[in-house]
């Protein structure tokens, strides 16, 4: 067949014939369009204007005649262009990985979509997060990290005072030895590992020194009279 202009070197238009009834305006199409510009629509040999003879339907499935054809029309469309089908994955599409249960390598791979070459690649950790400066200093309460959070399954953002309460030291130096007594009373729900005692300026040794039985503090060895006994809490 020959051509005014240039020949196409590739594609192929399809063609779709309407059988109208006089009434219906609405048909379905034979392929989804994007435009009603996508297509070349005859009724009784006339060419329709888009957007005023006929419109898109149902995201671009139907066609819809602004007046219905006459029943001795005959109607038939040219899809100059379909509309691209991209593929999505849905829930439960990608099965059989295990979570990963360690943290990430320099040298372990992500896939990521390359924008400027239109395809996927895979990228090393160590060449995801590049260009950025190391924190010299401690973060600041107002400062935000990501974090993953399970029970939304999302990524969000968390303000570093949020991350943790802060730890608080309290100090009891209300006692003082007498040379005999080894029983001294301290707060509730205290351990060996979360206090320090320190007697005239000596830190003692947990167990070594001194045990701990619910409030109730016990040197092994009782303080001399007028030492200065000085007991702090940890957090």
């Amino acid at each position: 067949m020959a051509y005014l202009g240039r020949e196409p070197l590739y594609g192929a238009f399809e063609k779709q014939a309407l059988t109208p009834d006089g009434s219906t305006t609405t048909f379905t199409l034979d392929y989804t369009v994007g435009s009603s510009s996508s297509l070349l629509v005859s009724v009784a040999g006339v060419h329709q204007e888009p957007e005023v003879a006929y419109n898109l339907g149902s995201g671009g499935t139907q066609i819809v005649f602004t007046a219905a054809p006459s029943s001795s029309d005959t109607v038939f469309l040219i899809f100059l262009g379909i509309a691209l089908d991209v593929g999505t994955l849905g829930s439960n599409a990608v099965t059989g990985l295990t979570d990963l249960t360690t943290g990430l390598q320099g040298a372990d791979e992500l896939l990521v979509y390359d924008n400027s070459a239109n395809e996927n690649k895979k990228v090393n950790l160590d060449n995801l997060i590049i260009g950025q400066t190391e924190l010299s200093a401690t973060a600041a309460d107002d400062d935000v990290l990501l974090i993953y959070d399970t029970s939304a399954t999302e990524i969000k953002k968390i303000q570093k005072s949020n991350i943790a309460t802060v730890i608080t030291f309290t100090t009891d130096s209300t006692n003082s030895g007498d040379g005999s007594t080894t029983g001294f009373t301290i707060n509730s729900g205290r351990s060996v590992d979360d206090i320090l005692v320190i007697v005239n300026g000596v830190t003692l040794v947990p167990t070594t020194d001194y045990t701990i039985s619910s409030t109730t503090l016990t040197f092994i060895t009782a303080p001399e009279s007028g030492a200065e006994i000085v007991i702090r809490y940890l957090g």
